[in-house]
């Protein structure tokens, strides 16, 4: 049996405690990568110790998730049976993980079997849960108890889940988790925001085949490409298109430009799926396009770097495309987001925390991003002037450490004089050595080939008087003159503008 870290037993506590007290519909919020399976294996594990005659239903929705439920359950030791097409059913067995569709088809649509016997209903992904197949499922066990696990527990549109779930209890966010060495913190790139406008909007995203009309073109693609040379630092990728078409094209591209690339979408065989990824765990394999396929029920921590190449709408759908490079792995220090898509400005960083809801009437929403928007420029998400990363004004890079000091700023005081006021407020009246002003400006002039009345004109506005010689040796400018006369420059056009 393995063990559970500390506070995956602190979710299974309160979820036990939660049941106690005649809870019957709770959802298990836990970020990508925090374990949410190993808390619903254990979940079932204890129900089967306490009640071997009760019975559990397992519900998932994709192939990946039942396999991997499967093992984590055998890991517990619980021997159980899967009900899914192709697979053998052992229909004696007390623990049942079945496919959505498969049960749905056979016992709901066709009556070719019967439900399974179940106290305890767990639904994995359970996002989904307000989709017609599922909701028909949970109305057939009115007295079994039903736990929700996800990592987004929300609707396409971001409304919360209150229409079948009554109780929420959340794991760690992800700043916690980085905090304690469970996931790894995100590194993004944001090369540019792609601009989207009269892509129509429907059922809470963009219409896919305007999207990938504005996103699958070559020098979007090309751009794609290129940065993942510059930053991506050749890591094990996984990259997320709009539609099919459109992550061929992302492909093809990397292939041209000698990197070891492949393709997944929903109709890959799953032997192929299988070995494709399989390459990539491995290395043979670079990088990985897809659409749609590899958003959920898919781990492989040793991947580090992920390419958002589909704009959305959805914050749940965002976080659960970053979410599949945060795992930790020996050796990973960090995630490296290329987010081509703008999402990291319409829905914050991975680590900004998340009040999510139960409410069907409210949206999830990420405090900390919204307080940015809010504010304006002065909190704006911004590039990294040292290492091209993307940090919030006023913060630190959270990958170079990089903070610009703010330029003091000139004010007038008494006697009509300049100052320049520092970040504590204070006035400073020295203005710099001349002659060393008079050289720096020489060197800009020479530089942009502006005439030598320009130096005399600059430093008497400088000093309030015309230098006492013509000729200086030129020297290369600090960044104080640099930025000074960078604001005498847009002085001057404003004034030409008014």
């Amino acid at each position: 049996m393995t063990a559970l870290y500390r506070f995956q037993e602190d979710v299974l506590s309160r979820v036990h405690a939660a049941i106690a007290a005649g809870k019957k519909s709770i959802i298990v919020v836990a970020p990508t990568g925090a374990g949410k399976t190993w808390i619903g294996a254990a979940l079932v594990r204890r129900k089967i110790e306490e009640h071997p005659l009760n019975g559990v239903l397992v519900l998932a929705h994709r192939r990946e998730i039942i396999t991997q439920t499967s093992g984590k359950l055998y890991a517990h030791g619980i021997a159980h049976g899967i009900i899914q097409s192709g697979i053998k059913p052992r229909p004696l067995e007390p623990v049942q993980v079945a496919s959505v569709q498969t049960l749905y088809v056979r016992a709901m649509q066709s009556e070719k079997m019967d439900l399974p016997r179940a106290k305890l209903l767990v639904i994995d992904e359970c996002h989904h849960a307000p989709a017609q197949s599922y909701r028909k499922i949970i109305d057939a066990y009115p007295d079994a108890v039903l736990i929700g696990l996800t990592a987004t527990p929300c609707r396409g549109d971001g409304r919360g889940l209150g229409g079948i779930f009554k109780e929420i209890i959340e794991a760690p966010q992800v700043a916690d988790l980085v905090a304690g060495g469970y996931l790894v913190k995100s590194r993004v790139y944001a090369p540019n925001d792609p601009d989207l406008k009269g892509v129509k909007v429907q059922v809470g995203d963009y219409v896919e085949n305007q999207l990938a009309d504005r996103m699958d073109q070559p020098k979007l693609i090309g751009d794609i490409v290129a940065h993942w040379l510059k930053y991506g630092e050749r890591r094990k990728t996984v990259a997320f298109a709009v539609n099919v078409p459109h992550s061929i094209h992302l492909r093809d591209e990397f292939i041209k430009c000698d990197v070891r690339a492949e393709h997944i979408d929903g109709a890959t065989p799953k032997s192929e799926r299988d070995a494709i990824l399989a390459r990539l765990a491995s290395g043979e394999t670079e990088l990985v396009t897809n659409c749609m396929v590899l958003t959920e029920g898919w781990d492989m921590p040793e991947v580090g770097c992920c390419i958002l190449a589909r704009p959305t709408r959805k914050m749940g759908l965002y976080r659960q495309m970053i979410g599949r490079v945060l795992r930790s792995s020996e050796g990973k220090a960090d995630a490296i987001i290329l987010d081509h898509s703008g999402a990291v400005f319409r829905h914050g960083f991975a680590e900004d925390r998340v009040e999510w809801t139960l409410s069907e009437d409210k949206r999830a929403d990420s405090p900390t991003h919204q307080r940015r928007l809010e504010r304006g420029p002065s909190s704006r998400l911004l590039e990294c002037t040292q290492c091209s990363s993307i940090r919030e004004a006023g913060v630190p890079c959270p990958h170079c450490g990089f903070l610009p000091q703010r330029s003091p700023r000139e004010i007038v005081i008494a006697a009509g004089d300049l100052g320049l006021v520092d970040r504590n407020g204070n006035v400073i009246t020295d203005r710099g050595n001349p002659a060393e002003w008079q050289a720096m400006l020489t060197y800009i002039a020479r530089e942009r080939g502006y005439k030598s009345g320009w130096v005399s004109h600059q430093y008497k506005t400088r000093f309030g008087i015309w230098p006492s010689s013509r000729y200086v040796t030129p020297i290369a400018p600090s960044r104080e003159v640099l930025a000074w006369v960078r604001s005498r420059m847009i002085a001057y056009a404003k004034r030409r503008v008014a």
